[in-house]
C-alpha cells in the first residue's frame, strides 16, 4: 500500500495525504458514536476537518507559492493528522527571503479568518450569554460551521508563530537571528528554544492532552533534524569534493557479467558501482537493483542506470549534501570531461562530516 494518496497538482505541486489522515477520520466516527452522535453530528465533523484541512493546504501554498517566485522548487506538500508540510528542494539562506517564505503561511489563514468575519456575525456570537450560546452551537448550522472554521484558522495563525523550530514562528525566529549573526548560530538558537517548548508540550501532554505529545515529538525531531543539517552544511562551507571524494572505486564494464559484480559486492565494501567504457562513464550499478537481479544471467548493461548525476572534483560539498540528502543521489560519479576520476556517497560524506566536527571543536 501506498503510503500517500496523490489529490493532484497546484502550479505544478503535488498534493498527497498521507494514510494516517484517514485515521482521523476512523476516529472522529468512532468518537462520535461512543458520545451518542447522529449521522448529521458525524457528517457535520467530518466535513468540518476537510475544511480545516483545505486551510492547511492553502496555508502551505502560501509558503509554496511565495518560494517559487524566489526561486525555490516546492516538491509536494503532505497531509498529515497533525497537519501540512511542504517539501522544499532547499531553504534559501537569505533570512529576508526565508522571512517572506515563512510568513506567508500564517498570513494565508489570517486573511481567511478576515474574510470570515465579514461573511459572519462574528461579533454578535462572541457576545452572546453563555446560556443562548450553548443553544446556538449545539446546533449543525452552516453559520456555525463557518465561525469555527474562522476560530480555527486565527488558532492556525497564532499557534504557527509559537517560536518553537521547525514551526513557522520558529523559522521566523531563525530568519531575525540570521539577520545579526551567522546562520548555523541563529539555527542552533532557534531548535534550542523549539526543543525546550517541545519538553513543555510533552509534560502538558501526558498530563492532559495526548495529541500535545505527538506535536512535541515532532517539534523536538524537527528541530534536531534541522540543526544537525545546518551545521554540516556550515562545516562543508568552502571545502569541495576533492577533498571528500573516493579515489580507489571499482568500475565494471557493460559487457561484464552481472555475476561479477555480485561478487564485488560480497567480498568488498563496496555497494555501488560505475560502469565505465575506455575511461568514460557510462551508467551506474545501483546496490538494489545488483541485488534484484543477483540471480538472473544477464551483463551489466542490463541492470545499469543510465539517467545519473555527475559532480566535479571542483563542486562544493554543500551541493553534493542537497543531491544527497534531498534528491537522494546516494552515489555520485566525479568526473572531468566525461572520465571518470572516483565517486562520493553518504558514507565518506558523513566520515567527513565527522572528522571535520572534531576538527571544529
Amino acid at each position: 500500500m501506498k503510503a500517500n494518496l496523490s489529490l493532484g497538482r497546484v502550479s505544478g505541486i503535488k498534493i498527497k495525504v498521507h494514510w494516517t489522515f484517514f485515521l482521523l477520520i476512523v476516529w472522529i466516527i468512532v468518537d462520535e458514536l461512543k458520545h451518542g452522535g447522529s449521522t448529521e453530528s458525524i457528517l457535520f465533523n467530518i466535513a468540518f476537518v476537510f475544511a480545516v484541512f483545505l486551510c492547511v493546504v492553502l496555508h502551505e501554498l502560501g509558503h509554496a507559492l511565495t518560494a517559487k517566485k524566489i526561486g525555490v522548487k516546492t516538491e509536494k506538500i503532505t497531509l498529515l493528522p497533525i497537519g501540512g508540510m511542504a517539501s522544499f528542494d532547499k531553504m534559501p539562506e537569505s533570512p529576508k527571503q526565508e522571512f517572506l517564505i515563512v510568513i506567508a503561511g500564517p498570513l494565508v489563514n489570517l486573511a481567511i479568518a478576515i474574510l470570515l468575519y465579514f461573511v459572519i456575525p462574528v461579533k454578535e456570537l462572541f457576545n452572546q450569554s453563555f446560556t443562548d450560546a450553548y443553544g446556538i452551537f449545539a446546533s449543525f448550522s452552516f453559520q456555525n460551521f463557518l465561525f469555527f472554521l474562522f476560530i480555527v484558522n486565527v488558532a492556525l495563525a497564532l499557534f504557527n508563530m509559537i517560536p518553537a523550530f521547525p514551526m513557522d514562528g520558529g523559522r521566523l525566529l531563525r530568519a531575525l537571528l540570521a539577520l545579526k549573526m551567522n546562520r548555523a548560530k541563529a539555527t542552533q538558537i532557534a531548535a534550542s528554544l523549539g526543543q525546550f517548548i517541545a519538553i513543555i508540550f510533552l509534560l502538558i501532554g501526558l498530563l492532559y492532552n495526548p495529541i500535545l505529545i505527538f506535536i512535541a515529538l515532532f517539534i523536538f525531531l524537527g528541530a534536531y533534524a534541522e540543526n544537525q543539517t545546518v551545521q554540516h552544511l556550515e562545516l562543508l562551507k568552502n571545502h569541495t569534493v576533492e577533498e571528500a571524494m573516493l579515489l580507489d572505486i571499482t568500475t565494471f564494464k557493460p559487457k561484464d557479467s552481472i555475476d561479477l559484480v555480485v561478487n564485488k559486492l560480497i567480498s568488498g565494501t563496496e555497494i555501488n558501482f560505475a560502469v565505465v567504457e575506455n575511461g568514460i562513464i557510462k551508467g551506474v550499478l545501483r546496490h538494489e537493483k545488483i541485488i534484484e537481479n543477483s540471480n538472473k544471467n544477464i551483463l551489466v548493461e542490463a541492470v545499469m542506470d543510465t539517467n545519473f548525476e555527475t559532480v566535479k572534483e571542483t563542486d562544493n560539498l554543500k551541493k553534493i549534501h542537497q543531491l544527497i540528502y534531498s534528491k537522494k543521489q546516494i552515489y555520485l560519479p566525479v568526473v572531468n570531461q566525461g572520465k571518470i576520476l572516483g565517486a562520493i556517497d553518504a558514507i565518506n560524506l558523513n566520515e567527513y562530516i565527522a572528522l571535520q566536527s572534531k576538527l571544529a571543536y
